[in-house]
């Protein structure tokens, strides 16, 4: 009976949002020809699920996705394919071409070697198949309320409330356990320590703490001075002089201002 009451609420959940528009859509085929394996996408949603997250995560991201390529094989579905957790199908090797229609941002991570890329596309690849527990309900139940009266500094944690494996399909946790695994950073914690040089009472050295999968939320690869946000137009050789603008009085045209 709770795994059947889980199932509604996620497929609520899940359902789309009316009026969803998303300004400045890049063309997936130009997505397609700037993706490289093991880019972080982060998508900002148009489902019921998305208001929530990105309300507790005061984000415009709801959602990320880890881009393997062809390196899946054909197991999973022939062509490029991302990995994702999904609410209702858990974690699922899916399409790029299901990003259509979407407003998304390409992060992606900076020095990381083609060995460990290809670690965290297995790491991640490992987890296909997780479900989410939809026998969960109160741990489902908290998106029905859009925009929870929960402090700021309380937000993020009502995410990760609750067991692991459910948390995974809602979260970044998949993604960010991928790149944990090969000890790649998102937003660590940092602490600074004495530095023990001859000469320099002063010097400082930065230790870095691992923090827990569960309280990452996908505006961190957003946020992370470790990821590249990389926009496809601009990657693909953008040149302003050859844009061709639609003349004064044309249908969708922006007005001149009078001079002054």
């Amino acid at each position: 009976m709770l795994k059947g009451l889980g199932g509604l609420i996620a497929r609520y959940l899940n359902g789309t949002v009316r009026g969803y528009t998303a300004p400045g859509l890049v063309p997936v085929d130009l997505l397609v020809a700037t993706l490289e394996p093991c880019d972080v996408i982060l998508v900002e949603g148009n489902r019921r699920i998305s208001v929530a997250i990105k309300y507790l995560t005061q984000s415009t991201w709801s959602h990320a996705a880890l881009y393997a390529g062809s390196a899946l094989g054909v197991a999973h579905g022939a062509g490029l394919r991302l990995i994702e957790a999904d609410l209702t199908r858990g974690v699922r090797a899916a399409p790029v071409s299901e990003l259509e229609g979407l407003h998304v941002r390409i992060c992606r991570p900076v020095g990381l070697g083609e060995a460990d890329r290809a670690r965290v596309i297995a790491h991640a690849a490992s987890r296909i198949g997780h479900r989410y527990d939809l026998k969960n309900v109160l741990d489902l139940a908290r998106y029905l309320l859009p925009t929870p009266p929960v402090p700021v500094r309380l937000r993020r944690r009502l995410i990760a409330l609750g067991s692991g494996d459910p948390t995974r399909a809602i979260c970044s946790t998949m993604i960010a356990e991928a790149f944990q695994s090969v000890r790649y950073p998102i937003l660590p914690e940092i602490e600074t320590v004495p530095a023990s040089r001859p000469g320099c009472d002063d010097c400082v050295r930065e230790l870095l703490h691992i923090r827990h999968h569960s309280l990452f939320a996908p505006r961190d690869f957003d946020l992370s001075p470790y990821f590249e946000v990389v926009k496809p137009r601009i990657a693909q050789g953008f040149d302003p002089a050859r844009l061709e603008w639609a003349a004064t009085g044309e249908a969708g045209a922006a007005p001149q201002r009078p001079s002054a």
